[in-house]
C-alpha cells in the first residue's frame, strides 16, 4: 500500500498546574486504504497525538513528519500556519467523540460543509452526499436536524461528513463512545468499509483494544511512565509491538 503519511521523531511536551506530559512518537507510518488502531487508556495521549495528525496541535521536534500526496510530499513541520490550514482544510477529515454536528443545520447540510468551505462544485458534492448516505445507511434522515437522529445515525452522518471531500487522511477520535455494543460493531464496519472504498488512511483511537482488534489492519499503543510524581512520558510503540 502507497504511504499516506511519516511521522518519526516526534515529540510533544504540555505542561499545566505545575506538572507536565510528553508524548513521543519514534515513528508511525499510516498507508493509504488502511485502518490504523491507536489504543490506550485514559491520558496515554491519544488524543494528543490524534490532534498532531490532525495538524491542529505542533510538535516540539520531528526528525521527519510528512504528508505524501498525488505527486508531491508535503513536510508538515516546516509548514507555517497558514499552510498547515490549507493542508488540513483540504486532506484531512476528522470524526469527533461528540459527533460534532451543527444543530441548526440538517443532516445534509452538516455533511456539505467541509466541501461548500473549500468551494468544490455544489452539483457534485450533492452527488457524492446522496452516494455516502446511502452507503452508511442515513438516506431517510439527510433533511432532519441531527438533535432528531439516533447516536449512532448522528456517528454515521460525521463520518460522511469527514469523507465527503475525498481526504487522504480520516481521523477519529472514540466514535463509538457514546453507543452500545452493537451499535459500535456496525459503526466501525460500515466506516472501514466507507475509508477502503474511497482509498483514504484512517487513524482511529479507542480505549476498546478487543473491538480495534477485529476491526483495524494495524494497532499501535503506548507505554507510559512516570519518572516524577507530577510529570509523565507515554511512548508510542511502533505497530509491530502492539499486536
Amino acid at each position: 500500500m502507497k504511504t499516506c503519511m511519516v511521522a518519526e521523531g516526534l515529540s510533544i511536551r504540555r505542561e499545566k498546574n505545575g506538572s507536565s506530559f510528553t508524548l513521543l512518537v519514534p515513528s508511525l507510518k499510516v498507508s493509504y486504504g488502511q485502518a490504523l488502531a491507536v489504543v490506550g487508556t485514559s491520558g496515554c495521549g491519544k488524543s494528543t497525538l490524534l490532534d498532531m495528525l490532525a495538524l491542529i496541535l505542533r510538535p516540539s521536534a520531528a526528525s521527519r513528519f510528512t504528508l505524501e500526496l498525488e505527486g508531491r510530499s508535503e513536510d508538515l513541520f516546516a509548514a507555517g500556519p497558514a499552510r498547515l490550514a490549507q493542508i488540513r482544510g483540504a486532506n484531512i477529515g476528522y470524526v469527533l467523540q461528540s459527533g460534532g454536528l451543527l444543530s441548526f443545520l440538517s443532516v445534509r447540510d452538516n455533511i456539505l460543509l467541509p466541501g461548500r468551505l473549500m468551494g468544490l462544485p455544489v452539483t457534485a458534492l450533492d452527488r457524492r452526499a446522496t452516494e455516502l448516505a446511502e452507503m452508511l445507511g442515513i438516506a431517510g434522515q439527510m433533511e432532519k436536524k441531527p438533535q432528531h437522529l439516533s447516536g449512532g445515525q448522528r456517528q454515521r452522518a460525521a463520518i460522511a461528513r469527514a469523507l465527503i471531500h475525498r481526504p487522504a487522511l480520516v481521523l477519529a477520535d472514540e466514535p463509538t463512545a457514546a453507543v452500545d455494543q452493537a451499535s459500535a460493531e456496525d459503526i466501525c464496519a460500515i466506516f472501514k468499509t466507507a475509508v477502503h472504498e474511497t482509498g483514504s488512511a484512517l487513524v482511529i483511537v479507542s480505549h476498546d483494544r478487543p473491538l480495534m482488534e477485529r476491526m483495524a489492519d494495524a494497532m499501535v499503543t503506548f507505554r507510559v511512565e512516570k519518572p516524577t510524581p507530577v510529570d509523565a512520558c507515554s511512548t508510542l510503540i511502533p505497530r509491530e509491538n502492539a499486536l
